[in-house]
C-alpha cells in the first residue's frame, strides 16, 4: 500500500496498518504530538486502519483540525464530568469551537459559575485517569432504546432527526457513552490544559420557542503557557467588551421597557454615530451619490415583488394580517425596493447611468431575542445603504470604485487590517432559499469571482452565504470575544431589475435591462459603533471623539476664562467643554482620564497672564505650554489628517 504524505513523498505500508503507527514511521516527535488526520480530504481518528493507497496528512494541535478534535474531546470530558456531578441533567450538543468549545445542558435545579470549580476537579480527574475512547454504531432503533434508556432525551430528538441512512455512531470514555459524528482523541488523558469560562443561556436549537439551556463555555490548548496567555488575553477582551465599555463610558443604554435589540444612544453615542453619519454621506457626495429618503415601511405588495416577502418574512416585522386585513405593512429590512421605485419614477438613458443612490437608512429585522449582542446585533439599526444602477459594461468599474470606498472607509477608522473578505456563494442544494435560476447565478458568481481577482482580493468562498437575490463580497470582522461577524457586504444582482421591470435605453434606442450592485460603505452604523469601541478600549481618535477637549479652570477667577476658550475651540469646529467645578487639578485630571478625552487643556492666573494655556494629551501627559491659536492647529490637524493614535 502506498501512502502519499503531505510534502509529496511516498511511503509504503502494510495493509491495515493504523494511522498512529504511520505517524511513528515519519518521526517519532510527529506520533506524540499527533491528534488525527486527514486520510483522502476527509478527517480521521488516530486508531484509524488504512486499507489502500491514500494521501495521508497528521494533524497536531497547529491545525485547525487537529484542534478541533483535541477541543470536541475535551467537551466530551465537560459532558461526563457533568453526569457524574449532575446525573439528573440533560445534554444537547457540545461542539467545539474557535478557540475552545461549550455544551448545552438542562439542568433540573439551574447551576451558577459557582459550581465551576468542582466540575473543572472533575474533568481532571477524568483526564488523569487517561480513558481510552472508542467508537461503536447502532442501528437508529438500537440507538434511540440506548439514549432513552440514558434518559437523554434531547439525544432521541437529534437521532430521529438524522437522514434515514444516517450512520449513528457514539463515542465511549469509561462507563461515560454519548451520541456523536466524532472524531475524538484515542484517550482522555491526552488532554494537557483547559479552563471552563462562562456560563450563559441558549435556546434548544437556537429558537426561542424552545426551551432555554444552560450553556457551560471552555477553552482547552496543548500547552499550559498557551492556556494562560489565552486567559489573559480574555481577560483583557472583557475590559475592551463594547457592552460594558459602552455603558460604563455613557455611550448607549438598554431598558427592559423598551425591549432587547433596541438600544438608547446616550448624548456621546449619539455624537459619534453623527460624526460618523456626515463623515459617510460627505464622502459619498464626493464620488457621485446621490441621496434618497425613503420610508420606515411598505405594503407588503412591495416586498411580494422583490421577493423579500417569500423569502425574509421570517426575519421581518409585520403589521396586519393578511387573512384580515385589506392592506398589511411591514417595516422594512432594507432599502433595496424603495430606491428601484424611485429609479422607475422616469425614463432612464445610458447616459444617466451609473446611477448611484446612498441613503442613511434605519431598518428593522426580527432577530431572535437570543442572538441580541448590545451593539453589534439589534432589531432597529441605521446602515449606509446604498444601490448602483449600471449599464453591464461598467459593472467592473463601479464594482471597482465601491470596493475602493468600503476600504477607504476601513482605513480612517482604523478597521482595515482586522478584516477578512469572503465570496458568499448560493448552495445548489438548498434552492428554497434562493430565486431558483441556476444560469443567472452562474453567470453573476463567474463576474464577481473575475472582478475580485482582478482587485487582488485575498478571499475565501464560502456555499450558502449570499443573499436571496446574488452572490456578496462580504467584509468579515471579529469581535474581541472572536466571533465573526459581517460588517460590510457588496453584492452583485442580476435579478431583481427583472422583477422591478427596470430598464433603460441604450445608445441603439433598445430597452435593456440594467444590472445591480447593493452596497454598504462603513455597513450598520451601530456595529461599527461597537467595535470601535472595543479596538480603541473607548478611547476614540480625536476626530471621533465626542469631546476633544476639557477646559479645566484652576481656581474660580480663571472659570471665565476657560469659558471663553472652551467657546473658542467650538467656533473653530473642535468639540470642547470647560470644567469649572470646585474640585482640584488633580481629581479633574483623573475624571478626564476616566472619560478618555484627548485633549486637556488647564487655565490658571499664570497661563492668564501669558495668553497661554498648558496643555495634557492622552497618553502622552504634559505638552507643556501653547498659545490658544496654536493648540488650535494641533487639534484640527488631528482631527483633518483623521489621526489615529
Amino acid at each position: 500500500m502506498l501512502i502519499t504524505l503531505k510534502d509529496g513523498s511516498i511511503l509504503e505500508c502494510e495493509d491495515g496498518i493504523a494511522v498512529k503507527e504511520v505517524a511513528a514511521r515519519i518521526s517519532e516527535g510527529l506520533a506524540r504530538v499527533a491528534l488525527g488526520a486527514k486520510v483522502d480530504g476527509k478527517v480521521v481518528e488516530l486508531w484509524t486502519k488504512l486499507d489502500k493507497d491514500c494521501a495521508l496528512e497528521i494533524l497536531t494541535f497547529k491545525d485547525a483540525e487537529g484542534a478541533k478534535i483535541y477541543r470536541h474531546t475535551c467537551a466530551h470530558v465537560l459532558a461526563q464530568a457533568l453526569k457524574s456531578i449532575f446525573p439528573t441533567c440533560k445534554l444537547a450538543i457540545g461542539p467545539a469551537i474557535d478557540n475552545g468549545f461549550y455544551y448545552d445542558v438542562d439542568f433540573t435545579t439551574p447551576i451558577s459559575m459557582d459550581e465551576m470549580p468542582r466540575i473543572e476537579a472533575e474533568m481532571k480527574n477524568i483526564i488523569k485517569a487517561n480513558y481510552p475512547i472508542t467508537r461503536f454504531v447502532l442501528p437508529r432503533n438500537k440507538a434511540v432504546e440506548l439514549m432513552k434508556s440514558f434518559g437523554e432525551d434531547y439525544k432521541v430528538q437529534l437521532i430521529l432527526d438524522l437522514p434515514k441512512d444516517a450512520e449513528i455512531s457514539f463515542y465511549q470514555q469509561g462507563d461515560f457513552i454519548d451520541l456523536c459524528a466524532g472524531p475524538h482523541l484515542p484517550s482522555t488523558g491526552m488532554i494537557k490544559a483547559f479552563k471552563l469560562t462562562s456560563l450563559t443561556g441558549a435556546y434548544w436549537r437556537g429558537s426561542e420557542k424552545n426551551k432555554m439551556l444552560s450553556r457551560i463555555y471552555g477553552t482547552c490548548f496543548d500547552k499550559k503557557s498557551e492556556l494562560t496567555d489565552y486567559l489573559t488575553a480574555l481577560e483583557e477582551a472583557k475590559k475592551r467588551d463594547h457592552n460594558k465599555l459602552g455603558r460604563e463610558l455613557g455611550i448607549f443604554m438598554t431598558d427592559d421597557n423598551i425591549g432587547q435589540g433596541l438600544p438608547l444612544l446616550m448624548p456621546k453615542g449619539a455624537k459619534i454615530m453623527q460624526i460618523m453619519t456626515r463623515f459617510v454621506e460627505d464622502e459619498e457626495e464626493r464620488r457621485g451619490y446621490v441621496l434618497t429618503k425613503t420610508p420606515y415601511m411598505a405594503k407588503s405588495n412591495l416586498y411580494k415583488i422583490s421577493g423579500h416577502w417569500d423569502h425574509y418574512r421570517d426575519g421581518m416585522f409585520v403589521i396586519g394580517d393578511e387573512a384580515k386585513d385589506d392592506e398589511v405593512f411591514a417595516l422594512r429590512p432594507m432599502t433595496c425596493p424603495f430606491q428601484y421605485t424611485i429609479y422607475n419614477n422616469g425614463l432612464k438613458s445610458y447616459r444617466d447611468l451609473p446611477l448611484r443612490y446612498g441613503e442613511t437608512s434605519t431598518l428593522f429585522r426580527n432577530e431572535a431575542s437570543g442572538e441580541m449582542h448590545g451593539l453589534i446585533r439589534v432589531r432597529q439599526f441605521t446602515l449606509s445603504e446604498g444601490h448602483l444602477i449600471v449599464t453591464p459594461e461598467q459593472l467592473e468599474d463601479e464594482f471597482r470604485s465601491v470596493v475602493d470606498l468600503a476600504r477607504y472607509m476601513l482605513t480612517c477608522f482604523g478597521l482595515d487590517k482586522d478584516v477578512t473578505y469572503r465570496f458568499s456563494r448560493w448552495d445548489p442544494a438548498n434552492t428554497d432559499k434562493y430565486i431558483n435560476e441556476p444560469d443567472v447565478w452562474d453567470k453573476a458568481e463567474d463576474t464577481m469571482r473575475r472582478m475580485l481577482d482582478h482587485l487582488g482580493i485575498d478571499y475565501v468562498e464560502a456555499m450558502g452565504e449570499a443573499a436571496f437575490y446574488g452572490p456578496k463580497l462580504d467584509i468579515q470582522i471579529k469581535n474581541v470575544h472572536g466571533k465573526e461577524d459581517t460588517l460590510i457586504t457588496v453584492q452583485v444582482d442580476m435579478f431583481l431589475a427583472e422583477k422591478f421591470d427596470m430598464n433603460y435605453i441604450d445608445e441603439n434606442g433598445d430597452k435593456r435591462r440594467p444590472y445591480i450592485i447593493h452596497r454598504s460603505s462603513i455597513g450598520c452604523y451601530e456595529r461599527t459603533l461597537a467595535l470601535l469601541i472595543e479596538k480603541y478600549a473607548g478611547a476614540f481618535p480625536v476626530w471621533l471623539s465626542p469631546t476633544q477637549v476639557k477646559v479645566a479652570s484652576l481656581t474660580d477667577r480663571n472659570a471665565p476664562k476657560a469659558r471663553e476658550i472652551a467657546r473658542l475651540l467650538g467656533e473653530h469646529g473642535i468639540r470642547a467643554e470647560a470644567d469649572c467645578r470646585n474640585e482640584t487639578l488633580g481629581y479633574k485630571i483623573r475624571s478626564w482620564q476616566m472619560e478618555k478625552v484627548p485633549y486637556m487643556v488647564i487655565i490658571g492666573d499664570k497661563e492668564e497672564e501669558e495668553g497661554v494655556v498648558a496643555v495634557r494629551r492622552r497618553g502622552e501627559g504634559d505638552k507643556g505650554k501653547m498659545s490658544v491659536s496654536d493648540f488650535i492647529a494641533t487639534v484640527r490637524a488631528d482631527v483633518d489628517s483623521k489621526r489615529l493614535d
